[in-house]
């Protein structure tokens, strides 16, 4: 069942027959279609305009492959600030065994009780939580806030206020956080084996850069290299045992 399709013929109140009757097409055919079934492309497109929806909306394996995208890519969003709330949410909530968090503040996530409260949540569900912040005294934070325009002091102030912001999660079991002095080409969210990574671009703030999200399927592959290079950041941190 296309549950895409099915829930956008309901949005745009038509019948497989009003469908059919549009594309000069068997009743029966849209049935099939609704069914599972993957029309050719010339009717992918016909229907996607019928109905003002995105091609991708309702055959989104289909789009990927014809444009030879890797299966690992689940969405692309334009802006980390086009990525919906929910998306948040959901998608560290999903995690059973590992969240792991690369930024150098994100205070976006720290000034967020209900983003703090699922982390909290699901390492007393057992799930592993690593946060990598950038040191506040790090030269690389100060050059950041420089790039970005906000001034050199106004990036390691943000990495303060998100210090303070995740001390509660200090005394949870199963949660660490170090601080990182490297340069962060991306920032990088994961949850099991999803990852959300927001592209760096300079002279752009992270609210405006693109944000692509991978499910990690093989062992060469996209995501691995962020995976990988976590890990490196990871094991070159220091432990921020005393947060203030």
């Amino acid at each position: 069942m296309n549950e895409s399709l099915r829930h956008a013929l309901i949005r745009a109140r038509l019948q497989p027959l009003d469908v059919a009757t549009q594309l000069t097409v068997d009743p029966k055919t849209v049935s099939r279609w609704i069914n599972g079934r993957i029309p050719h492309p010339r009717h992918r497109l016909a229907v996607a305009d019928l109905l003002h929806v995105d091609e991708n909306d309702l055959w989104p394996e289909e789009v990927r492959n014809r444009r030879g995208l890797s299966s690992e890519i689940r969405a692309l969003y334009p802006h980390r600030w086009a990525v919906p709330a929910d998306t948040w949410r959901t998608f560290f909530e999903s995690a059973s065994r590992e969240i792991s968090i690369l930024v150098y503040s994100g205070l976006f996530l720290a000034e967020d009780a209900g983003l703090l409260r699922i982390l909290t949540n699901r390492a007393q569900a057992g799930a592993r939580v690593r946060i990598l912040l950038g040191h506040p005294d790090s030269p690389h934070v100060t050059a950041r806030g420089i790039e970005e325009g906000l001034g050199g002091d106004v990036m390691a102030a943000r990495v303060r206020n998100a210090l303070t912001l995740y001390r509660p999660l200090q005394n949870v079991d199963g949660v660490e956080i170090r601080l990182h002095q490297t340069v962060l080409y991306n920032s990088i969210y994961c949850a099991d084996d999803d990852l959300l990574v927001n592209l760096h671009a300079y002279g752009t703030r992270a609210p405006e850069a693109p944000v692509i999200y991978l499910t990690h399927t093989e062992t060469d592959s996209t995501a691995t290299t962020y995976l990988d290079s976590f890990e490196r950041v990871w094991n070159s941190a220091e432990p921020a045992a005393q947060i203030t």
